[in-house]
């Protein structure tokens, strides 16, 4: 009697198990917490002959393709209001990082996925129209980094981005898509704050995330051109901060900006074996800096470093705010306002006026407020 309950003990376990094992499988398959996923277009370098390209596309938890139409792509039938891209030929080209004489520019931060609240940012201070192309004339924008990571329409935030990116240049603008920590790490494999969305995409597509946005990617190709540090009139845009070590080592825009987009996709192993390489990685490098925020942060430092970039402004996302803000006299301004949370954000206008820069908030609701 004992043998017979022992046996039957262990086949319910085992039943168990196995069933728990399918649930899981079953779940990471299907995704039913998300319900059904729309997601894309992915497109890679797959032939010398691009117009025979295939973007993917995810309809439903299901993959579907397209090809590539002239430089357009059109997503299937049924597929949601999914990115249709018109490729730009000149994405990759690599930009001057210094720029004068710009009539107006406008700065944000870590957007981290929430497409919907930059998008109603952008319309309600008129930087787009309300068909969401550009509308800001010959200005400058700047995205001081952070568009991967934590929220559920990255895909979405980098194609609108891209688009910009032709229609400001086309306008007599510029786009300045700056990368953030949050790039670099998606770049080198550091996955850690993927929304669970993109699961599908790695599944069907059977690449990795990083491996989404590679080299053979557009978007990873067009990435891979950009600066993280730029400097226009009299003010220097980056991500996190740029520290006193900086000026030690006598570092340049050109020198680093070469060096960053160079080692881009080296493991963190291999960049922490190089002196210079982990400075600006990792640590108190550009992309990483917090310590304009910290109390005991010294205005003369602050000094020292805009005297070395011959600059009024530093401006930095990274550190989040519940407002853009500025600090030390205005010396630094602050322009990660907590866009990354999903319900509404801020950005920073800076218009030349003399010797006096005019600087203003604007407002979710449309509204600006002067700094």
């Amino acid at each position: 009697m004992n043998k017979i309950l022992i046996l039957a003990t262990l086949t319910l376990m085992l039943s168990t198990q196995v069933s728990f094992a399918d649930a899981n499988e079953a779940k990471y398959k299907s995704t039913p917490a998300l319900g059904s996923i729309f997601d894309g277009p992915y497109l890679f370098d797959q032939s010398s002959n691009q117009q025979t390209r295939q973007a993917y596309w995810i309809c439903a938890n299901a993959l579907l393709t397209t090809a590539l139409d002239k430089g357009q792509l059109h997503r299937p039938s049924g597929c949601g209001q999914l990115p249709e891209p018109t490729l730009n030929p000149k994405a990759k080209n690599i930009a001057a990082n210094t720029f004068t004489h710009v009539s107006k520019i406008v700065a944000l931060s870590d957007v981290h996925g929430q497409f919907d609240v930059l998008i109603t940012l952008l319309k309600n201070q008129k930087i787009i129209d309300e068909y969401n192309n550009w509308a800001y004339g010959t200005g400058h924008m700047v995205m001081t980094g952070d568009m991967f990571d934590r929220g559920h329409q990255v895909n979405e935030v980098l194609w609108f981005m891209y688009k910009l990116d032709k229609q400001a240049s086309d306008a007599g603008g510029k786009l300045h898509l700056l990368m953030g920590n949050h790039e670099q790490m998606v770049m080198r494999g550091d996955l850690r704050y993927v929304n669970e969305r993109y699961h599908t995409a790695e599944r069907l597509l059977e690449r990795s995330y990083d491996e989404l946005y590679d080299k053979t990617s557009e978007i990873g190709q067009w990435l891979r051109s950009k600066h993280t540090i730029v400097k226009i009139n009299d003010s220097l845009f980056l991500h996190g901060g740029i520290s006193g070590e900086w000026v030690d080592r006598k570092l340049t825009l050109d020198k680093a900006n070469q060096i960053y987009r160079a080692n881009i996709d080296k493991s963190k192993a291999e960049i922490k074996s190089d002196d210079l390489l982990n400075f600006l990685f990792l640590g108190e490098g550009p992309t990483w800096f917090r310590g304009y925020f910290e109390d005991d942060y010294q205005e003369s430092e602050i000094d020292r470093i805009l005297a070395y970039f011959d600059v009024k402004h530093i401006v930095v996302g990274h550190t989040s705010q519940t407002r853009v803000l500025g600090l030390f006299h205005n010396k630094v301004l602050a322009v990660d306002s907590s866009i990354k949370n999903g319900k509404s954000g801020e950005l920073l206008l800076i218009t030349p006026n003399g010797d006096q820069d005019t600087l203003t908030r604007g407002l979710y609701d449309g509204s600006r407020v002067t700094l």
